[in-house]
This record gives structure tokens, sequence and C-alpha cells, in this order.
């Protein structure tokens, strides 16, 4: 006897079955898929919203978009490139660095392309996920998230921006068709971005008015070609590099000291800061229109050379009356001031905090991950979440850094995950999920260290949430979050067996 329609088992309709799904293909989705590879594991897929591999790195495209981390320690501990041509790496460089991975290490036949993940929802009697894509659906024991938390650009909440009839884009979605040339442009935003895209299309539009609401902290960018030389003795003697590499991270890691332990010690980056400021802008009043008034660090410390020379130049404003609305040719201040533009560019970064993919990760019960972080975005060690069995995130919750390379932080999350993935398969498990209590006494923790960190200090920044809380950024040294994330600690987990029959909680901690 045939069984109905609704009885077909997910092979039978066509969806496929993978024991590993990952989101992304960012240094994190691609890092994850690295290191899977390189353990033995082919049974899985990377969905890719796109039709490239590089996540921030291929999104982000405006000009002049470059790293703020020195290009030796921006890059894979395990994929060292000896041939970076600048101290600082440029989008087109990075993303092809990520591109030459992808296809040294195997993962492009892995890559399921223009496949935005819509929705996934965890099966408790199958004890696995149920993930719908744009091109189609996946079951999967294991779903880890690489997508980062710099992929939902977000434009600014100001009245009027849907009547304004100029051209509107966010600078990572950059419109390369619009000729700015000859353009009355205005830019919101003075983050990290807008430093970097201003000096470039200054010297081509007739006005630039930058709109400030704070000006940001600026330490000098030293940026240069890397000689030949150099370059060909990282080849010859990779050890060579190595050691640049980490002669770069620990002076980096240095900041933290003063970020986390000891705010009073960025009084000196203040010093050279303000003295940048000064060599560059000769002008007292619109120097002091540039002069932050608020903590070093308490918001992400930018580096440049060629920002603060192009304000100057006469066809730039800055302006600091807050907005009162957009028009449909004009930006209105708060002192009634009617601003004629042709063109508006919003650098105003990204929904880190308010990030949409969580309401479509549903856990345990039907859960989505938005509602169980409704009251504050939280994770054990920014990678697992109760609730949500069998899932992983990189780049989660308070995993950011305000000083060194994100890189570092994604290969300690990877080291934890593939720890786990081979205790799950020693001991024959089907599912982990976190103690919720060991998540909730790990964010207490992180919550009190933060009280005594500079960016606590009283500025409004991305860092912080609607509470007030900073869930973005991690409160202490780098190689505490390694040492951390060494080995999987089985002991604060839930651990379901491998036999239906069997499938009662374990509670030996080994």
């Amino acid at each position: 006897m045939s069984r109905p329609a609704t009885m077909l088992s997910d092979a039978e309709m066509g969806v496929q079955h993978v024991h590993i799904a990952i989101v992304g293909t960012g240094f994190s989705g691609l890092g994850m898929a690295i290191k899977l590879k390189q353990q033995g594991y082919n049974d899985f897929v990377v969905l890719e919203r796109a039709a490239d591999i590089g996540g921030t790195w291929r999104d982000n495209t405006y000009p002049g978009c470059a790293c703020d981390i020195p290009s030796h320690l921006y890059s894979f501990s395990f994929a060292l490139n000896p041939h970076w041509s600048r101290m600082y790496p440029q989008q087109r460089e990075i993303q092809s660095y990520l591109r030459q991975c992808a296809r040294r290490f195997g993962i492009i036949p892995h890559i399921r392309w223009r496949s935005e993940l819509l929705d996934a929802t965890w099966n408790e009697e199958e004890q696995h996920w149920h993930l719908t894509t744009a091109r189609g659906q996946f079951t999967a024991t294991l779903l880890i998230l690489g997508n980062g938390p710099l992929s939902e650009p977000s434009l600014p909440h100001i009245p009027g921006i849907e009547r304004f009839r100029g051209t509107l884009f966010h600078s990572a979605q950059w419109n390369h068709d619009y000729d700015l040339t000859g353009k009355r442009v205005a830019a919101i935003g003075t983050g990290a971005s807008a430093i970097q895209f201003v000096p470039q299309i200054q010297p081509h539009v007739a006005q630039l008015k930058l709109f400030m609401r704070t000006p940001p902290w600026i330490m000098p960018r030293m940026d240069h070609p890397l000689p030949h030389w150099q370059r060909t003795l990282f080849h010859l003697v990779p050890l060579t590099q190595r050691l640049f590499r980490t002669r770069i991270y620990l002076e980096h890691e240095i900041t933290a000291l003063g970020m986390v332990y000891r705010t009073d010690i960025l009084e000196k980056g203040s010093a050279i800061a303000k003295h940048h400021l000064q060599r560059q802008v000769s002008d007292p009043i619109l120097r002091a229109k540039l002069t932050p008034h608020y903590a070093m660090g308490c918001k992400r410390i930018l580096v440049s050379d060629d920002f603060y020379p192009a304000l100057v130049k006469p066809n730039v404003d800055i302006v600091t009356e807050p907005i009162r609305e957009i028009r449909e040719h004009s930006i209105v201040t708060a002192d009634g001031e009617e601003h004629e533009i042709d063109t508006l560019i919003c650098g105003t970064g990204f929904r880190v905090t308010q990030a949409q993919i969580p309401q479509h990760i549903h856990g345990r019960g039907g859960q989505s991950l938005s509602a169980a972080w409704q009251n504050g975005i939280s994770a054990y060690l920014g990678t697992t979440v109760a609730g949500f069995p069998n899932l992983f995130l990189l780049i989660g919750p308070n995993t950011g850094l305000g000083h060194n390379s994100m890189v570092y932080m994604i290969e300690s999350q990877l080291t934890y995950i593939m720890s786990c993935l081979s205790y799950m398969q020693r001991r024959s498990l089907r599912s982990i999920e976190v103690d919720a209590d060991t998540q909730n006494i790990f964010n207490a923790e992180l919550q009190q260290r933060m009280q005594k960190t500079v960016w606590t200090s009283g500025c409004k920044s991305w860092y912080l949430d609607a509470a007030g809380n900073n869930t973005t950024l991690w409160p202490g040294f780098t190689f505490e979050f390694r040492h951390r994330t060494r080995h999987f600690d089985a002991q604060n987990y839930h651990r379901f067996p491998q036999h239906q029959q069997q499938a009662t909680l374990q509670q030996s901690g080994d």
C-alpha cells in the first residue's frame, strides 16, 4: 500500500541531508569549512547568499575600502600569505586571498551559491535541523552560522528619508554605476567606512557635506607598500613571517590593557591622536569640531592619514547640527538650515545587536533565536546557545574586538567547535546543548567585567544594545579567550546519545 504524500520521507521528497551546514563564505564560514576538510569531514555544505566568496569583503566595495588590521595578522594562521602588497590589506586583495584559500583547500565543490538561509528549524524527533534556502531545502545534523555581525547594512531612522528623490545608497551597497563627479553629496556617519571613502570621493564632487554626530578618535595609519625583499624573505623562510606576525599581534594586544584593565593608559594614545589632528588641521574652529569629548576607546578607534586632509578642502563642510528631517532634495538640520543635495551616502554601519537572521532560527519548542534574545543577546563562549541544540555561532555575542584581529578569535572558535565534533563522534552523540545556567553564569561574568572597561565610560556606540549592555566585545585579552576555547568542556553541556531508545540525558562529566 502506498503512503500518502504527507508521509514521504525527506529523501523521497528530494531534500538533501548533510551532516553539517555552514552559513557564509567570509573568514568565519570559509575557515570552518577548511578545518572540516583538514580533519577529514566531507559531508557538509556551505550556504552562500551571493555568487562569490568573501562575506563583508565581497559586499563592501566602496572607494578606499581596506582593513585597519595589518595584513599579515588579518589572515589565517594555517594559510599565511607572504605576498601581501601593503601593510594594511585592501578589499580586493583580501577577497582574492579568500578565493585562493577556498580553491587551495578544496572548498568550492561544497558551496551552494545564491542559497540564502530563509529558515532553520530544529526537529526534536529527528534530532536535526530543517533548512529552507532560496534554492531548496536541506536537513543537517549540525548548523554553523558564519554569516558574521557586519552582514546587514543599517540605514538611519531619520524622518522623511523615504521621501528623498535623489540618489541614496549605503556604503556597503555602493552604487558604482552612479557618477559622483560634480554632484552635491551628503555623507552621514564618520565611522570606519566613511573615513575611507570620504578622501576618495572628495576630489570629484562639487560639494561634500559630512553630517557628523560624534567625531572619532583617529590614529595615524602609516600604511605603506611592503618591500619586495621582505615578501621574498617571507616566501623562502616562512618562520620570519610568523615572527613578524607575532610581533604585530603583541603590539595590538597591549591596547587591551588600556581598554579593559587600566583605562588611564589610553591617555598616551589620546595625546598621539590629538597631535595627529593638530598637525593635519590648522583651522582651530574645524579642529574643535573634530576633537572627541569622550574617552578614547569607548567607540572604535580609527586609523587614517588622509581623512583630515580631505576635510580641510574648500568643497567640504562639516555639519554637527543634528538632522531634523530629510526632504525630496535636501537635509534639514535642527537649526532650521536646509542643505540642498543630489546624493545621500549612508556610512551608518550594520545591524549588529538587531540583526534579522535570528528571527529565522528556531530551536527547541519552535522558539526563535531573536525571542530567546529579547532581553539581550548572549551565548556561551560566543558559540552556543541554550535551547538551540547542535547550533554553533561564529563571531557570536561578546567575541568582537576593538584592538586586534578578528581572525584570531574566529580560529579560537574553530578549535572549540572541532573539539566538540570530535567528542560527539567518539561518544556517538546525536546532539549537544549548552546548559542554560552555564550560559547565564558566563554572561553575568562578562557583563560584570564589562563595567570596568572603557566601553562603558559613557559614550553611545554600536557596541551597546538598547539596554546599554555591551554584547559585542570580548572584555579581556584575546589569548584568554583562546585558552578558554582550547578544549570542548562537555561537563557544561546536555548530551544525547545516538540510539533513540537511549535518548536520556547523559550526566557524566567525561
